[in-house]
């Protein structure tokens, strides 16, 4: 039975490293705040957080009837939510580097075979993640707008909230951005034996009806934005798995290659 100084001696030495951790950490952690903080900087020079609030606003504005405009009901909300979404849009520039930096922090402790499934999974994530927020501003936001004013009663004036419009927006760059990920999801889960390629195949009519069920939840109540959302899920997920069948194939540790070389011989 061992007793207390021994527990003591087993965890000698152990504080140095874990500071250091965090130390790294930290020090990541700063480095992407620093990436964003330049870009803030560099979007309040040029556009400007005015110049980006109308982009954002845009489509919408296309689909507003003639003379009507968005609205401020907060004092400060014409100054404050421009700078939001200039802070915003700082995000999605350093986006790349964010991620660097967290894939750089755990970096060490991965496998050779680790480290080449890391850095694709950065770099396409980082990609879906701005074709999905693409998607819903150039499609479904027009779209959606389209829709709403074309079933709007002509005796209402159209005059949204900025700080509204700009939440609303928000969360479906959100939404769309993670939906978007589903490959990278299934490519991870398969990876880490959590699932297999027959269990996605056979689960795949679960999936279908799961994405519209999300779709309806998470989406505004029309027509055109839970099908914008729901279809590419749909999409997405087939695509996840012939990548998921790709990437393990290249990803195989060096004795797992060597295993299945001699069970075939």
């Amino acid at each position: 039975m061992s007793s207390p100084d021994n527990k003591e001696d087993e965890l000698a030495g152990t504080e140095q490293p874990f500071v250091s951790h965090l130390i790294e950490l930290r020090d990541r952690l700063i480095r992407a705040v620093i990436a964003i903080g330049i870009a803030f900087g560099v979007l309040c020079l040029w556009p400007g957080p005015a110049g980006l609030y109308d982009l954002l606003a845009a489509p919408l504005v296309a689909h507003l009837p003639k003379g009507a405009t968005l609205i401020a009901t907060n004092v400060i909300s014409p100054i404050l939510v421009p700078l939001k979404i200039t802070l915003m849009a700082a995000f999605m520039v350093t986006l790349p580097v964010v991620l660097y930096q967290l894939w750089a922090f755990v970096a060490p402790g991965l496998y050779s075979h680790e480290k080449k499934m890391v850095l694709p999974l950065v770099v396409s994530s980082t990609f879906l993640f701005i074709v999905g927020v693409a998607f819903c501003y150039f499609l479904v936001i027009p779209g959606m707008s389209k829709f709403i004013q074309a079933f709007a009663p002509s005796a209402i004036t159209a005059a949204p909230d900025i700080e509204q419009y700009f939440g609303f927006v928000l969360t479906l760059f959100l939404v769309f951005g993670i939906a978007f990920e589903v490959p990278i999801a299934v490519i991870v889960l398969t990876r880490i034996g959590v699932v297999t390629i027959e269990q996605l195949k056979a689960w795949r009519g679960y999936f279908i009806v799961g994405s519209f069920i999300v779709s309806a939840v998470v989406t505004p109540p029309d027509v055109i934005s839970q099908l914008a959302l729901a279809i590419p899920m749909c999409i997405l997920y087939e695509i996840g798995i012939v990548a998921a069948r790709v990437f393990i194939k290249h990803t195989k540790a060096p004795e797992e290659s060597a295993e299945k070389a001699e069970k075939t011989t």
